[in-house]
């Protein structure tokens, strides 16, 4: 969706099994986790309903022979929400800086592309597997929680790029955080997408490529999924990636980046991660921290009485935004390359008046308006 970002200067990072000890380094918050609850299961065919509050610890409590066709379609709409809920925050804080050249920017512009990838990855596995993706009805509100109960006590919202707005985003892709109790209490978004990959194992179910897409998004390429060892390798790009898994500079791919939990830690540290004598720190070469516009964070509800000209560039931002959300759903409803090029060209109409707004001072204050991101009904 996006011309490919510029390769990073410096070591190459790579993304498995990196110790825990770097997590706790870099500053990792320590999430509550929520209590395990009964099982949820999606829908036989067509749309998949929106993930209700507490989704995953239902799904996760699930025991591993009940976790049938059903479960992984409501599984996948579950991670089609994730994925969708991080690029709106990712997108303002990119938006809000000024140099879109400097190695920050270029950091977080890479890591929306590789959102945008996931968001297609899942979309087509939920297809795959019989499903079809909700996407304007599950659309977040900002501030609010992340999708199905993940990362519970956590508040997303939208502001410019501050200090504050990176450890919020390192907060929701942090390694080997808890998700839900159970026995063990061992589960985290990167168990989450093993579960639906043992879940996938376990049934075997037909997968039929009708209804998925191709495309290039970023660096990455989109590709129908066919058979297990597709989805195998989809749900590995994706935990290799920063969803959730630990991140080891020291044993992966050639010509990889850091793992997005690891990146916005760089940004925050303002150093590159570098293995020393005692271990993996942050103390390679600068990562200067940008200049942003002074975006406030957006209040519950919206601006309160914003003037005309301000709520005609919101009216027009929500317009085109939910212009993607449709277009993106329509795409994986036999509406094709088509609708996705109409969501494409949409979300690139999306930045003028992000920016715009992002430049038009608060009444009585020094930060400016931002984009709300609510979908028009």
């Amino acid at each position: 969706m996006r011309e490919d970002v510029q390769s990073q200067a410096g070591a190459v990072f790579k993304r498995r099994s990196f110790l825990a000890t770097t997590a706790v380094a870099a500053g990792a918050p320590v999430i509550a986790a929520a209590a395990p609850a009964s099982a949820a299961t999606g829908p036989h065919s067509g749309p998949t309903e929106p993930a209700p509050p507490g989704a995953v610890a239902r799904l996760l409590a699930v025991p591993e022979v009940g976790r049938d066709i059903e479960w992984l379609r409501s599984a996948l709409q579950v991670a089609v929400e994730l994925e969708l809920s991080t690029i709106p925050p990712y997108l303002c804080g990119w938006w809000s800086i000024g140099d879109r050249g400097s190695h920050a920017a270029r950091l977080i512009r890479r890591i929306i592309d590789d959102e945008m990838y996931h968001l297609g990855v899942v979309s087509n596995l939920l297809v795959a597997v019989g499903g079809r993706p909700r996407i304007k009805a599950a659309a977040p509100t900002y501030p609010g929680p992340l999708p199905g109960g993940v990362r519970p006590g956590v508040t997303v919202y939208l502001s410019g790029l501050t200090k504050s707005l990176v450890q919020m985003m390192m907060t929701i892709e942090a390694p080997e955080e808890p998700l839900a109790l159970s026995d063990s209490a061992s589960h985290s978004i990167g168990a989450f997408y093993g579960a639906m990959l043992d879940g996938l194992r376990a049934v075997a179910p037909e997968m039929s490529a009708r209804g998925q897409l191709s495309a290039r998004i970023g660096s990455d390429e989109l590709r129908p999924v066919r058979t297990l060892l597709d989805a195998e390798h989809s749900i590995d790009i994706i935990r290799e990636q920063g969803e959730g898994t630990s991140s080891s500079p020291a044993d992966s791919f050639a010509d990889d980046h850091p793992a997005h939990y690891y990146a916005f830690a760089e940004i925050y540290h303002g150093r590159e991660l570098r293995q020393t004598d005692e271990g993996w720190t942050f103390t390679g070469a600068p990562v200067p921290f940008p200049d942003a516009r002074p975006m406030a964070r957006v209040p519950v509800g919206g601006w309160s009485q914003p003037s005309n000209p301000v709520q005609q560039l919101l009216d027009r931002f929500d317009s085109t935004y939910t212009t993607v959300l449709t277009s993106l759903e329509a795409a994986w409803a036999d509406g094709g390359p088509r609708a996705l090029g109409t969501a494409i060209h949409a979300m690139r109409a999306l930045e003028e008046p992000a920016v715009r707004l992002m430049e038009t001072e608060l009444p009585g204050s020094r930060s400016t308006y931002g984009p709300q991101f609510h979908p028009l009904s």
